[in-house]
């Protein structure tokens, strides 16, 4: 063990980064080599095989019927609908091969990657109820298009949602109910269009609040009623105020939402999101002690460059990108959770799944090495099962060989992810200027989203049979019944913008939130890290200094 922090140049893109004293006691522990990459460009590997947002339609290879998929139709590769994946009607075992020490390990797992069948969708289908145009979530009840939820129900358009129910529009909630358009925000009840803002009822137009009720287009407040753009009022004049903004209205939401963020901007934001948290760099990291450089990260002990985390607990854990919920001792793998352990260089696996390596959609059982959809089973490689005895032998020498061939500790290279660059998360974190365009689709048009009512009261059950142009990229989408229900019973207007849209919009402000920048306190002239920018708020305060005179 290293008993020094080390300068490391990347291989990749040739930058300087930092290896302390406690990452090398953890590799030792888990019996890994050092890193040779930064760990930005170990994450932009791990990335590059999470297509999340990017849908297609392309028929099950073992149903016949078409699917929603991350899988283009053109894609090379064997793909089941979620019900026919998680069914017992195929046997993974059944393309097991011998390893072949005459080849690289990396193009032998490719060819297995091509040859097995894969989940259509990331979706935990049995614990699912009606709700099958979602993506990496479970359980859901009702829900539509999510993206990486958790226990969600009567929940639609939006990303990042941990036990969420009656949400529209809204992304990176948590323990919240009937909210419309929000963002990062959590036990809320009844608010619109708020963000950063925590234990608040019957708000809107809130930024960076706490424990408020019947407030605003106001920010920075904490333990407040009837505020009205950072004004306090009664009762009776906060009714009043309020009266002169009708949210019902196309034109009249826009007008306040346009105001609040006017107003806003008068107040320097909260820079840092780190609460019931102990020695711990990053941003938005709750209830978790001892990790470094980490993000959305909830319930988290000694961990370094952990994100999306949705729930603990997780120990001992380096280097994961997603999910979480009881996980020990894991390194180098993206969307792995529940009930896990020993899991290394592994993506898309879990559920009581430990001691893997180097597999994929690794469901259930142990001692998997370089396997592709095994739900359960113990000691197998390359779906191939063998005696602890043989496992073990085998393993070590194939171990040898990848070291040999410089393969062995790193996550896999991006040149064998299943899903085009542009599709995937490494993208929208590490751009190459080429969007994700999708499946080629020709809409019946049959409205504009100019021709909608204005007003939500305007609209009659015949808003379900139309094709609505999306006023953003002129793609077709249509208003759905559970949708429409929503904004009636809020009093909100129709969107004018497709479901992808308007998730994409919130995505990438999440994207932002996940870089920091150095500024200086206004206040103190303290330097501190920070996700805002000189040209967005010049008006800058470290956290002490904004808990002082906010909190």
């Amino acid at each position: 063990m290293e008993n020094k922090t080390t300068i490391s140049v990347c291989k990749n893109c040739q930058k300087d980064f930092v290896i302390e004293p406690d990452d090398f006691g953890f590799y030792e522990r888990i019996g890994v080599p050092a890193p040779q990459l930064c760990p930005e460009c170990r994450m932009q590997r791990r990335l590059a095989f999470n297509n999340l947002l990017s849908l297609h339609k392309r028929p099950c290879d073992l149903c016949g019927e078409d699917s929603i998929s991350l899988f283009a139709p053109n894609a090379r590769y064997k793909v089941y609908c979620p019900k026919c994946w998680w069914s017992d009607d195929w046997d993974p075992f059944e393309y097991g091969k011998d390893f072949d020490f005459s080849r690289p390990f990396f193009e032998q797992f490719d060819e297995l990657l091509h040859e097995v069948p894969l989940l259509g969708l990331s979706l935990d289908y049995p614990s699912n109820i009606n709700s099958p145009y979602n993506n990496e979530c479970g359980p859901l009840k009702n829900c539509y298009l999510l993206f990486y939820g958790v226990e969600c129900e009567e929940t639609a358009t939006g990303f990042y949602l941990v036990q969420a129910k009656n949400l529209l529009d809204t992304s990176l909630a948590m323990w919240s109910q009937w909210c419309y358009d929000c963002r990062n925000i959590a036990k809320n009840n009844r608010c619109i269009g708020v963000e950063n803002t925590t234990e608040s009822i019957d708000c809107a137009f809130l930024r960076n609040c706490r424990n408020c009720q019947n407030c605003f287009g106001s920010a920075n407040l904490k333990n407040k009623k009837f505020v009205f753009f950072n004004e306090q009022l009664t009762k009776n004049e906060y009714e009043t105020r309020i009266a002169n903004y009708d949210l019902g209205s196309y034109a009249g939401y826009k007008k306040a939402k346009a105001d609040a963020k006017t107003h806003w901007a008068k107040y320097p934001p909260k820079p840092i999101w780190m609460d019931f948290s102990v020695n711990c760099t990053g941003n938005y990291i709750f209830d978790s002690k001892n990790c470094q450089e980490c993000y959305e990260v909830v319930g988290a002990e000694d961990g370094k460059y952990l994100s999306m985390i949705t729930s603990g607990p997780v120990k001992n854990a380096y280097d994961i990108t997603g999910w979480g919920e009881n996980m020990t001792l894991c390194y180098e793998c993206s969307g792995v959770g529940e009930n896990v352990s020993d899991m290394l260089f592994c993506f898309e696996s879990g559920i009581n799944a430990h001691h893997c390596q180097y597999s994929k959609l690794s469901t259930g059982g142990a001692y998997h090495f370089g396997c592709v959809s095994i739900k359960k089973g113990e000691y197998c490689i390359f779906n191939k099962r063998y005696s602890r005895e043989e496992y073990e032998r085998l393993v070590a020498k194939i171990k040898i060989q990848m070291t040999n061939d410089k393969e062995y500790g790193e996550f896999f290279p991006m040149a064998i992810s299943p899903h085009p660059y542009n599709e995937t998360l490494a993208n929208e974190f590490f751009p190459r200027g080429i969007e994700a365009e999708g499946e080629k689709r020709t809409y019946n048009i049959t409205m504009r989203a100019s021709e909608l009512p204005d007003h939500i009261s305007d609209v009659t059950p015949l808003i379900l049979k139309n094709v609505i142009e999306c006023g953003e990229c002129g793609k077709g989408y249509r208003i759905i019944q559970m949708e429409l229900d929503f904004l009636k019973q809020m009093n909100l207007p129709l969107p004018r913008r497709c479901p992808f849209c308007r998730i994409k919009e919130k995505f990438r402000a999440w994207v932002k939130q996940m870089r920091l920048v150095s500024r200086a306190c206004r206040k103190c002239a303290a330097e501190f890290k920070t996700p805002y920018t000189n040209e967005e708020y010049p008006n800058i305060l470290c956290i002490e200094c904004w808990k002082r005179e906010y909190a």
